[in-house]
């Protein structure tokens, strides 16, 4: 295939069904908190890898595809419109960020920066809308702490699961981005 624009977009794909299987294995704790959902799993792992690998555009593209099939395909959950665009949508499509850092596939430090980016960008997605949308249903107590503040509770609750969710990408990627572009690199293919 020397048609750079397909073989991307196949790759894509690919990786787009990895992240859709690998969102069937996963520790769920949002509702065990009270709350509507999260959990720690591996779906951001593929989506950063193939924005590193690709660039911003293509990582971008590749989480909202994600993120829309997720929604419909393993179980989202959503009480309105507007949560499944930023919840599943939009929040899987700031995982692409992680193309941002040049040179990313070539160190661990620059995969590591990139995996950190991808992830807060989908941090900073649930947090907006943990402080729009999920506000009225916030609860009076949440880790045993009083909740009077719509901002501090989507903090704690959104980083209740991707604290843990950041900190596997990043591990993660810094290990296995180097070695997976060196044996796949895409202008040798």
């Amino acid at each position: 295939m020397r048609n750079k624009k397909l073989l991307a977009l196949v790759e894509g794909a690919i990786i787009v069904a990895a992240a859709i299987g690998l969102s069937y294995l996963k520790i769920p704790i949002g509702l065990e908190f009270g709350g509507f959902g999260g959990s720690i799993d591996l779906v951001m792992i593929p989506l950063i890898i193939y924005a590193i690998r690709r660039g911003l555009g293509w990582g971008l593209g590749a989480g909202l595809v994600f993120g829309t099939l997720k929604f419909f395909m393993a179980g989202g959950v959503a009480v309105n419109w507007q949560s499944m665009l930023l919840d599943y949508s939009l929040a899987y499509m700031m995982v692409g960020l992680a193309g941002i850092v040049p040179g990313a596939k070539k160190s661990v430090p620059g995969s590591a920066a990139a995996a950190l980016i991808g992830c807060m960008g989908r941090f900073v997605i649930h947090f907006i809308s943990g402080i729009t949308i999920y506000a009225e249903y916030m609860p009076e107590e949440f880790f045993n702490m009083t909740m009077t503040n719509t901002w501090f509770y989507s903090l704690l609750y959104n980083g209740s699961y991707m604290l843990p969710n950041t900190i596997l990408a990043v591990i993660v990627c810094a290990l296995i981005t180097k070695p997976i572009n060196t044996y796949m690199d895409p202008d040798r293919i």
